[in-house]
């Protein structure tokens, strides 16, 4: 008998499950609120407004506003046999989303910006909530939390394999390919849902312009207050 185990989640979008957002459904996600409401759906399955209003502490008419805009671009649509007279049901309708930076028109670039810093807001968020709430945590959950920073010095060339191969390990342990999916029958009753944040990127502050010589990128490096940041605030480390 061959045993049927979740294929490992795809290190590429998968066209038949998740979105590569295009300029219509980018300029929708590039809101904070519109972006949690989209994560709740997909990883909480599907609600109301009234119900993602109270999670999110939104009115619910500001709620059903941004659940029709995430609707008008594709990024949710209404469940609706669930549906009353009183309340309509929405869910996520793809698994996660991707973006393509470099697909971006010049007019797009400044949504594209407006999107990511939703995104990070978002993120940092989500972190806050965590550091609050893990004093209260079992002592091997707070075991299996950490907020790290790892400085390097590294090329464009060494810091995308990195990010390959960072990727490819997430990618190992992610089996559960839905989140609001029934539970699999084979997933220990421990196991709860768990975020891994990847976030990589240049450190600020650095006047790198394209062609500059080695020597000047070193001297703009070395002239700008980012690069004592470093000191203090790279290599931060918390392994529990």
């Amino acid at each position: 008998m061959v045993e049927n185990k979740p294929a490992p989640w795809p290190l590429e979008p998968d066209p038949e499950r998740d979105v590569l957002l295009d300029a219509r459904s980018l300029r929708a996600v590039a809101h904070p609120a519109r972006l949690r409401i989209l994560g709740l759906l997909r990883m909480e399955g599907p609600a109301t407004a009234t119900t993602l209003a109270v999670k999110l502490g939104l009115n619910t008419g500001a709620t059903s506003y941004h659940l029709r805009q995430l609707a008008a671009a594709g990024l949710i649509v209404e469940v609706e046999e669930r549906g009353t007279g009183r309340d309509r049901w929405w869910r996520a309708a793809h698994r996660s989303s991707y973006l393509n930076v470099e697909d971006l028109t010049e007019d797009e670039k400044e949504v594209g910006v407006a999107y990511l810093r939703a995104v990070a807001l978002v993120y940092a968020e989500k972190m806050q909530r965590a550091a609050d709430e893990r004093p209260m945590l079992p002592r091997q959950w707070q075991d299996a939390t950490t907020f790290s920073d790892f400085p390097f010095l590294l090329t464009p060339d060494e810091a995308t394999r990195m990010l390959r191969e960072l990727r490819e390990v997430v990618a190992r342990y992610r089996p559960l390919s839905d989140p609001a999916a029934a539970r699999p029958a084979d997933v220990s009753g421990e196991a709860r849902p768990y975020h891994v944040q990847l976030q990589a990127f240049l450190q600020p502050g650095q006047d790198i312009a394209e062609g500059a010589t080695d020597a000047e990128r070193t001297e703009d490096a070395e002239g700008t207050e980012g690069a004592e940041d470093t000191e203090s605030v790279g290599g931060t480390e918390d392994g529990g």
